[in-house]
C-alpha cells in the first residue's frame, strides 16, 4: 500500500450567524460571507484541492463555541485539531483548560487562540495577566495562535522571547498590507522570529489583505518570499482562510497562489509546507497520520 504525509489546511473557520456575536462581521463589506458554513459547504472544495486534514479555527471569544468546535471535529473525518479560544485573563484558565481537555471531545483541542488585533492595546500580550494564561497554554502542551497586525508585532516579539518552550504560530503573516505593496517595517520586524524555532508562520490569509478585486500572485511573492526566507520550509504552512477567503477569491485559487508563489522548493519541503508542518506543529494524530488508498490513520 502506497502511503504519504496528507495535505493540511492549517486554518480555516466554521459559523453560524445569530449563534454568537460576530462583532468582526459587521459592514457592508462583508455581506457576502454573512451566513452559514459548516462541514458541509467544504468538504466537495476540499476534495477538489487534494486536502486531507483540517484545523478549525476560533471565530470569536466564546468558550461555547470552542466546545461546539470539539463536537464538530469529533464527528467530522477531516477536521484533524481544533484552536479554540479560553479568556487568558481568567485566573482559572488553567482549569478551564483542564476541563475543555478532560470532555469527550477533549483530543481534538490543539491550540488556543485569541483575537489580539482587535484589543485597543497594542502591547495587550504583554499584560501580567495574559502572560499568565500563555503560561497555562504551554503548561496544558497546546499551541498558541498569534492573531496580530504589524502594530502588535513588538508585543508579539517580546512574548515569543519569554516564551521559549510554547509553540506559537504567527497567522496571517501578521497581516502585512499586501494592497499597499509595502513591505517595511514589517519584514525588518518579522526577521526578529528567525531564530526562534518554537515560532512558526501560517502561510494564510493574503488574499484579503491584497486588493480585493485585482490581486495577482505577483502580489503575493514578496510577503511569501520574506517569511520563507525567515522562517525556513520547516516552520511554515499552509491554511485557506476559508471562507473570509471567499471575499477575494475562492479556496481553488488560494492553494493555487500560494503553489505558485513559494519558491523553488524540494517535494520534501512542499510535503512540509502543505502538511507535515501542520501535523508536528498542531500533534495532529500523536504523529501518525499517514494517507494510505486513500485513508487518513491515525485522525
Amino acid at each position: 500500500m502506497s502511503q504519504r504525509v496528507p495535505v493540511v489546511d492549517a486554518h480555516h473557520h466554521f459559523w453560524m450567524p445569530g449563534r454568537y456575536d460576530y462583532y468582526w462581521m459587521a459592514g457592508p463589506e462583508l455581506e457576502p460571507i454573512r451566513r452559514p458554513f459548516g462541514p458541509g459547504d467544504l468538504k466537495p472544495l476540499l476534495d477538489a484541492a487534494g486536502v486531507d486534514a483540517t484545523v478549525l479555527v476560533q471565530t470569536v471569544p466564546s468558550v461555547e463555541e470552542t466546545r461546539e468546535f470539539l463536537r464538530i471535529a469529533e464527528e467530522t473525518p477531516f477536521v484533524a485539531g481544533v484552536v479554540g479560544w479560553v479568556d487568558l485573563t481568567d485566573p482559572d484558565v488553567g482549569e478551564m483548560l483542564a476541563g475543555l481537555q478532560a470532555s469527550p471531545e477533549g483530543s481534538r483541542l490543539v491550540g488556543i487562540r485569541h483575537q489580539v488585533h482587535d484589543e485597543a492595546d497594542a502591547d495587550w500580550l504583554l499584560r501580567p495577566e495574559v502572560q499568565r494564561g500563555l503560561a497555562a497554554v504551554r503548561d496544558a502542551e497546546l499551541a498558541y495562535d498569534i492573531l496580530i497586525r504589524p502594530r502588535e508585532l513588538p508585543a508579539a516579539i517580546a512574548t515569543a522571547r519569554a516564551f521559549p518552550d510554547l509553540r506559537l504560530v504567527v497567522d496571517h503573516l501578521a497581516k502585512p498590507s499586501i494592497a499597499s505593496g509595502e513591505i517595511a517595517p514589517w519584514a525588518t520586524q518579522m526577521r526578529a522570529f528567525g531564530d526562534m524555532p518554537h515560532v512558526s508562520c501560517k502561510l494564510s490569509g493574503m488574499i484579503t489583505e491584497a486588493d480585493w478585486n485585482g490581486w495577482t500572485v505577483d502580489d503575493l511573492r514578496p510577503y511569501v518570499q520574506t517569511v520563507m526566507e525567515i522562517f525556513g520550509p520547516e516552520r511554515v504552512m499552509y491554511g485557506s482562510d476559508w471562507p473570509v477567503c471567499l471575499l477575494a477569491g475562492d479556496y481553488a485559487s488560494v492553494k493555487h497562489a500560494l503553489e505558485e508563489a513559494l519558491p523553488a522548493l524540494t517535494e520534501a519541503q512542499r510535503v512540509q509546507v502543505f502538511g507535515g508542518n501542520a501535523i508536528e506543529f498542531y500533534r495532529l494524530g500523536d504523529g501518525c497520520w499517514v494517507i494510505g488508498d486513500g485513508v487518513c490513520a491515525g485522525a
